[in-house]
């Protein structure tokens, strides 16, 4: 049975921390944004330390991320920003109070380590949406998603593909978040269960190649003949190559999910990109791809 933490209401108290990187610049627009909200902010230690790359050294920022789970009148914690670091201090991290007293955890990217193991080990929801950091160039619609995750809204997204994909309808929990991350997670106790789930994928900076090793060992361990269905978010910022790969990141990773019967999609508006829909990484989804039309729903 998976948990879902309580949806918040004004007047909540909320906690943003960096586990990876630092802050190259203020956020206070963001934390303005969560004032109007109607949510109390509370700033951890880690949004302005540094140490070298990181936002803190591992024991700061494993120590700040560790108070906020444990603080039961915190309703849910934002991560500052992802790049690198979480995965050095997740075994570092006592998750007994945050399993007495589940809270969201929200964030993408490197944070997707963090969304993975609490799934994964104590079968928890969270959100992969906007953090602090991307709040200044994230769309109205997308900052609009993540209030309406945190206030138990339902989600409902309806594009039209840019890319064919495979048409169809699924029903599963939905599962994913940035590649490299869902990769390295793969044979330790964050690894997510694939078995009749949704799962979205997206990366940033990753070259074709790159993206053929990842979703090559994700079949090779019989993870994706296992889903319900496929959404394929933003790969973007991939600088070309000297000899090119002579193939897209699309048809990759159509060449290796071809053969299954479940339905893909291409374009969704998740990942390193101004329009980074929230998902509710845990949560039963509804996937509908036709020819003209791509839906996801979660209530």
């Amino acid at each position: 049975m998976i948990t879902q933490p309580p949806y918040l209401k004004k007047g909540d108290k909320i906690a943003i921390v960096c586990p990876a990187k630092k802050l190259p610049s203020s956020i206070d627009k963001a934390i303005d944004v969560l004032k109007t909200w109607g949510l109390e902010v509370i700033i951890g230690e880690t949004v302005n330390a540094s140490h070298h790359q990181f936002a803190g050294d591992d024991a700061l920022r494993a120590a700040d991320l560790q108070r906020f789970l444990d603080d039961p009148e915190i309703k849910a914690i934002i991560a500052g920003r992802g790049g690198y670091g979480t995965i050095r201090i997740i075994d570092e991290l006592d998750f007994t109070g945050f399993k007495a007293n589940p809270k969201w955890i929200v964030g993408f990217s490197d944070i997707t380590v963090l969304l993975s193991h609490i799934l994964a080990t104590l079968n928890i929801q969270s959100i992969h949406g906007q953090m602090p950091y991307t709040f200044d160039d994230a769309t109205p619609e997308s900052l609009a998603s993540l209030r309406g995750a945190l206030f138990g809204d339902p989600l409902n997204y309806e594009y039209t593909p840019t890319l064919p994909g495979r048409t169809g309808k699924a029903k599963g929990v939905l599962i994913g978040g940035n590649l490299t991350l869902i990769v390295m997670m793969q044979g330790s106790v964050s690894e997510i269960d694939y078995t009749d789930k949704i799962l979205f994928i997206e990366d940033v900076g990753e070259h074709e190649y790159a993206i053929d090793r990842m979703m090559r060992m994700l079949k090779r361990a019989g993870k994706l003949a296992k889903l319900k269905g496929l959404i394929v978010g933003a790969f973007n910022e991939q600088s070309p190559e000297t000899i090119p790969f002579g193939v897209s990141t699309e048809q990759v990773i159509w060449d290796l999910v071809k053969e299954y019967d479940f339905p893909v999609c291409f374009n969704f508006p998740v990942g390193h990109i101004d329009d980074n829909m929230s998902m509710a990484v845990g949560k039963t989804a509804r996937l509908i791809v036709d020819n003209k039309k791509v839906e996801l729903t979660q209530y």
